[in-house]
């Protein structure tokens, strides 16, 4: 597919996806939607890609949804905003927490509503410490979308995340960091190389182990101890007969450094 709205390589088992529309901020498009999904489709089946980061052209992330693109056309009828969620922005949530090799949100600039949904969906995310989160649906009679109400009840708690939704008043990067909201803020400077550096880290690792993780910690709130119990253990058995487990113990007892393939 030819990508007019997104950027997408792959070197070393790293695959980078750029928004790519910096005049608007990188706000979502119907087309953008294609593209990434055509995007995701890759990583999901080439096998050789290891981890994928995700981040935006320009001096912001995402913005969020592009009310001047038609799928949002204001005319004689409102739209169906329903319908843009069903059709984009909840397959897109979705086939990020179901992507086979973990995820790096790279928050570069202002990552507002559906913007701010798309860096939570990501399993890490580092952010410029000039950059910001604003769930700003508040602003246009709105709720917020994209699993914005699934995120940040789990990241910060319904208090912080009543007030975030409902005041829509940016949240800078680091206080995120404070918060438990992302992983990381850091200084502008050294975004890039401090991402570049842990999806590299991370395309080393044992991918499917790390994904098994990422869908634990997903079920546990919806789980009894019980339950989750039993799901760790059906993890632990796959995982247990998987090549990178014989890997990792056979260099524990060599004292060497493993080689995870991913598998």
């Amino acid at each position: 597919m030819t990508y007019q709205n997104i950027r997408f390589e792959t070197q070393d088992g790293i695959a980078r996806l750029t928004l790519n529309r910096p005049d608007k901020l990188n706000s979502f498009t119907g087309a953008m939607h294609a593209e990434l999904r055509s995007a995701l489709d890759v990583v999901q089946t080439d096998k050789t890609i290891r981890v994928l980061v995700i981040t935006g052209a320009g001096r912001g992330f995402c913005a969020g949804q592009d009310l001047a693109d038609p799928d949002m056309a204001m005319g004689p009828m409102q739209p169906d905003i329903g319908n843009v969620v069903e059709q984009n922005y909840k397959p897109l949530i979705l086939a990020l927490q179901n992507l086979r090799v973990p995820t790096v949100a790279q928050v570069n600039g202002i990552a507002a509503g559906a913007g701010a949904s798309l860096a939570l969906a990501c399993d890490l995310v580092i952010a410029a410490k000039s950059a910001s989160f604003l769930q700003a649906f508040s602003k246009i009679g709105l709720i917020p979308d994209t699993g914005g109400t699934w995120f940040l009840p789990q990241r910060v708690g319904m208090a912080r995340a009543m007030g975030l939704a409902m005041l829509a008043e940016k949240l800078p990067a680091e206080r995120a960091a404070e918060w438990g909201l992302i992983w990381q803020a850091v200084d502008d400077a050294d975004l890039a190389s401090t991402v570049d550096k842990l999806a590299a880290q991370l395309a080393t690792m044992p991918t499917k182990a790390l994904v098994r993780t990422r869908a634990a910690m997903h079920a546990a709130p919806n789980h009894t101890l019980e339950q989750q119990l039993s799901m760790e253990g059906g993890f632990m058995r796959e995982l247990g007969w998987s090549p990178d487990f014989a890997e990792g113990v056979a260099a524990f007892m060599e004292k060497r450094a493993p080689k995870f393939t991913g598998n």
